[in-house]
């Protein structure tokens, strides 16, 4: 990383570098733009994924931690930090400029901190309507529940973004709207199945061709990362399975092993075995999920239930691992919860030729479908360089040549001792999404196989203080989880609680796409682009 250093160093002199676990970079607001693009057009290394960009109240500032890797190597790092000590009218630069997945995130922060991006073309409140009082992230902010009533009367939208334009004679206010005039508007959602959740996009239509998507998301407003300012760390636990609860049980394998690392805690290698396996048996969990639902949104209700079928059997493993089935609070701080049942060995092994069995079956039902087919192939196209911009990762991201495992590229667990295949199309259709997933499947059975009958003996749980503090500082982890990256970031000042806990969602990076992907294609195919990105709305609304 000493050309990185150079690089940077050559873009802003006066910037200030530390090795803080990875290379962490803080420069003035008026510098950020000028630092943001030497990186991202860096000729050997562009920093061309943003991979998480985090709203910050330091007390004396408000700012942004950007996390940024390279698409050609997503192990090289560099997190950029900058801020502004005006905490009643906060402006930094936008970046939507140089990342295209900056633009909901930037919306995100105006939301919660209540700083305005120059430059963004669209600063209105992501989560959150306009007439919010104050902001939830900021330290100041003021919860009582008579400044923001909840209302039973039906609002109407307001299709109007206001923003911050930098001219020659300085910054210019202004409104402008979302939608022309003369547009043909419709409602999809939020109380629509096909949206997978309470997500809500206004469509402007040309005849049945989608013309202009807006989302809108902040139905549940659940407000988690703020509750993780008051919880301990083992409290957190139970929140990360609310999030994407497909991936329940790797968000929260991400979350422990932020706090491992920083806490310095050695995990039992019988651990590590059983962690990785029940991993993986989530990740088919989620993938069947996918699979059933986009084929009922595309017409098959019999694949729905197919999908159904076998995830059945692993929901039978895992309540007789831990007693939960969707929710089942397994990994803890330090290893599991509970060692395996005597059983657990044998019923996994079962499993592995029944699914094999299985995805035979499910591409005579429908991958070979003309109908199906004719309603994927060609349709929702994202190309690579989209992809990376957009921060789009995990089987989607995959599907249009965006080589973003984690689990292959920045591994953990046990994932740099076993055998298995990044799973890549250059399509990036709604069909190579399709395709990613059942593909997905075999890869991970291929994991288990390896594991399963290598478990050593040992202790399943790491002995851990009662009190778990964390160390002053910064800590990332990123983990794949069925959508994508999923990142977790905890800011510590060395107390029983984190002064700031963000989770990259990477539903939103999927939701953000929907706008470039649907445009010109037939309303009647909106539903199955929707369904091929896969995305859960709770881990968007956090």
């Amino acid at each position: 990383m000493e050309n990185i250093r150079k690089v940077i160093l050559e873009a802003v002199p006066e910037a200030v570098i530390e090795e803080a676990g990875r290379l962490t970079v803080t420069v003035e607001p008026d510098k950020l733009r000028h630092l943001a693009k030497a990186l991202r057009y860096h000729a050997e290394y562009p920093f061309d994924y943003l991979a998480m960009l985090t709203g910050m109240d330091w007390g004396e500032k408000l700012g942004v931690n950007y996390l940024l890797a390279s698409s050609k190597d997503l192990s090289k790092e560099v997190v950029m930090k900058t801020g502004t000590a005006d905490r009643e009218n906060p402006l930094l630069y936008t970046v939507t400029d140089i990342w295209e997945t900056a633009h909901y995130n930037e919306r995100e922060v105006y939301a919660m901190f209540g700083i305005r991006f120059i430059n963004n073309p669209d600063m209105r409140r992501f989560f959150l309507n306009s007439d919010w009082n104050g902001f939830p992230l900021k330290k100041d902010y003021d919860a009582n529940p008579v400044l923001n009533p909840v209302s039973v009367e039906s609002k109407d939208i307001v299709d109007i973004a206001p923003r911050i334009m930098e001219t020659p004679n300085g910054f210019k206010e202004e409104n402008v709207r979302v939608f022309e005039e003369t547009d043909y508007i419709i409602n999809i959602g939020p109380q629509h199945p096909s949206t997978h959740g309470v997500m809500h996009f206004r469509v402007a239509l040309e005849g049945e061709m989608v013309k202009k998507i807006d989302v809108h998301s902040g139905y549940i407003h659940r407000g988690i990362e703020k509750m993780c300012e008051n919880m301990t760390y083992p409290q957190i636990l139970h929140l990360t399975d609310r999030l994407d609860y497909l991936s329940a049980n790797i968000n929260r394998h991400g979350l422990c092993m932020c706090v491992e690392k920083a806490a310095g805690i050695e995990v039992p290698e019988r651990a590590q075995y059983i962690r990785t396996i029940m991993d993986e048996l989530n990740r088919i969990d989620s993938h069947l999920v996918a699979w059933a639902t986009m084929c009922m949104d595309l017409g098959s209700t019999t694949a729905f239930i197919y999908g159904m079928r076998e995830r059945e059997e692993i929901l039978k493993i895992f309540e007789q691992t831990s007693g939960g089935r969707l929710i089942i609070n397994y990994n803890v701080i330090g290893g599991v919860m509970f060692d395996i049942y005597p059983e657990f060995q044998k019923d996994v092994k079962a499993f592995i030729p029944l699914m094999r069995k299985r995805l035979k079956e499910y591409d005579r039902l429908f991958t070979g479908n003309v109908i199906a087919l004719g309603r994927m192939k060609g349709l929702g196209l994202l190309s690579k360089e989209e992809a990376i911009s957009f921060a789009v990762t995990g089987p989607a991201g995959r599907g249009s040549g965006f080589a973003s495992d984690i689990r292959k590229h920045v591994p953990y667990a046990l994932y740099d001792k076993v055998e298995f295949t990044e799973i890549i199309r250059e399509e990036g259709d709604a069909f190579a999404r399709y395709l990613n997933r059942l593909d997905e499947i075999e890869e991970s059975l291929k994991i288990i196989e390896q594991l399963v009958d290598n478990i050593p003996d040992g202790e399943f749980l790491a002995k851990t203080k009662a009190i778990i503090k964390l160390p002053e500082g910064e800590y990332y982890q990123r983990v794949e989880a069925g959508r994508g990256e999923f990142g977790v970031f905890i800011e510590s000042r060395g107390d029983k609680v984190p002064y700031r806990l963000k989770f990259r969602s990477p539903s939103m990076a999927a939701v953000s796409v929907m706008p470039l992907i649907c445009e010109d294609e037939k309303i009647s195919d909106f539903i199955g682009i929707g369904g091929s990105m896969d995305y859960v709305i709770p881990d968007i609304d956090r």
